[in-house]
């Protein structure tokens, strides 16, 4: 299926049968990806005394049960309700789905003694395009970011002026192939997530977080289409499904 869509009054041609899926699945297994100190994920089938809801040990259904924690388990999406004291559901506030997008590959830099991504290195990459969405993927790229355990590595992250930049350009969605956009461990300060959302003036309850993405490199940088799914959890964050389509012009 092709349409024609029109971004900033520049007409494109979207060819809805090539998604460029960028989620990172949750399986049952050591290679899920995790951070944050958890174990990975558990899918089972109901057991009831004898009875094991799997077709491969005699029932006619397999009926599984599903344990893990979206921000730690994968591809998920996040609205403010993450960092403020009253409850924000995800699925409440984020009523769209499609979304002009950049995607952006970002090179850390070092600071202090950590890795970091800076104001300037953003506003390169970005130049003069204004989107909805910002799709960073960072390097290096390797597909160990799809089974990685996260913890205790002090991933690099956005550094707040990168967050504020975003927030001034209008960009209402923003994707990271990183467990999150601040500094594992810093003592609560939560930065980035407090500057995107703007905490601090009038909360933008209709912008999102991503995190846990995969851009393969065959996914170039530029223009695109987003298509931003999560699944309806009355929660602060969802697992998520988010899919890049080219921009033929």
């Amino acid at each position: 299926m092709r349409a024609k869509i029109t971004i900033n009054s520049q007409d494109y041609t979207v060819d809805f049968t090539k998604p460029l899926d960028i989620s990172i699945p949750i399986v049952s297994s050591a290679k899920n990806p995790v951070a944050w100190y958890l174990d990975a994920p558990n899918i089972e089938p109901v057991k009831v005394g004898r009875w094991v809801a799997a077709v491969a040990q005699g029932s006619v259904v397999n009926f599984n049960n599903v344990q893990f924690n979206p921000h730690a388990h994968g591809t998920h999406t996040e609205c403010a309700g993450h960092i403020t004291e009253k409850i924000y559901s995800v699925n409440e506030h984020l009523k769209t789905f499609m979304f002009s997008a950049e995607v952006i590959t970002l090179v850390p830099e070092s600071y202090a003694d950590d890795l970091v991504f800076t104001k300037k290195q953003a506003q390169k990459a970005l130049g003069a395009k204004r989107p909805e969405a910002i799709v960073i993927r960072t390097l290096p790229n390797t597909t160990s970011k799809k089974s990685r355990n996260w913890s205790h590595t002090n991933w690099p992250y956005l550094l707040e002026e990168v967050a504020v930049f975003f927030r001034e350009c209008g960009i209402k969605h923003l994707l990271i192939d990183l467990p999150s956009v601040d500094r594992e461990s810093d003592d609560g300060v939560l930065a980035s997530h407090n500057a995107f959302w703007d905490t601090k003036g009038k909360l933008r309850l209709d912008a999102t977080i991503t995190e846990m993405i995969f851009v393969p490199h065959t996914v170039k940088d530029g223009s695109y289409l987003l298509n931003l799914q999560i699944a309806s959890f009355e929660n602060d964050a969802s697992p998520s499904k988010p899919v890049l389509y080219a921009l033929e012009s």
